[in-house]
């Protein structure tokens, strides 16, 4: 077993896919857990400071004018300005819902807590446009999104796969050098269509 470790807010425990699965996300007064049962099955749930678990469900698929986009703004020029320049997708965002309310809005949230929060229903999708997360700070919330039945996918649109290939410690040295661009949302539709309006298609 091995795990990774990137401050005292979020952990990540990774094993060989035939085994059992465990991805923690520690966030304020709620952990975050997903794990694959004897089954293969995964879930996941949150469990509150007094001790209640509560299944993980997305949100009911929303359109992009209606939904909650979060994304980790607080550095200006490195972080904040690529998506800023991003207009024709802050335009649809902007746009009416069909029901004549404007309801998109962009938000901030940080790392694998930002993918729980779309798990659990609080946001829609987390946009990675500009440096990209690191490993510690995607794994955890991607299988944790993936076990409540979101997705993550990459700025082409293909799925980022849960198996990061941690074989070796030098692997894991490795991919702590790497960072990935991403999309993930409550649903493939709502990830698709981010994509396509921040593209042009």
């Amino acid at each position: 077993m091995t795990t990774v470790r990137s401050d005292r807010d979020h952990r990540v425990t990774l094993r060989a896919p035939s085994r059992r699965w465990l991805a923690t996300s520690f966030h304020h007064l709620q952990i975050y857990i997903a794990t694959r049962d004897h089954t293969g099955r995964d879930h996941a749930f949150v469990i509150t400071a007094d001790g209640q678990r509560y299944p993980l469900r997305p949100g009911k698929a929303a359109s992009l004018p209606e939904s909650l986009i979060t994304n980790y703004l607080m550095k200006p020029t490195e972080r904040s300005l690529p998506p800023a320049r991003q207009t024709d997708f802050l335009e649809r965002l902007g746009q009416r819902s069909p029901s004549g309310v404007n309801r998109g809005r962009i938000g901030v949230d940080f790392g694998s807590v930002g993918l729980c929060h779309v798990a659990a229903g609080f946001t829609d999708a987390v946009i990675e446009f500009a440096k990209g997360f690191a490993i510690w700070d995607l794994a955890p919330g991607h299988y944790i999104l993936h076990a409540a039945g979101g997705v993550v996918l990459d700025l082409q649109g293909s799925p980022i796969p849960l198996d990061y290939h941690f074989s070796t410690l030098a692997d894991i040295a490795e991919a702590m050098n790497r960072r990935q661009k991403s999309v993930a949302a409550a649903s493939q539709t709502l990830a698709q269509d981010v994509l396509k309006v921040r593209t042009g298609t």
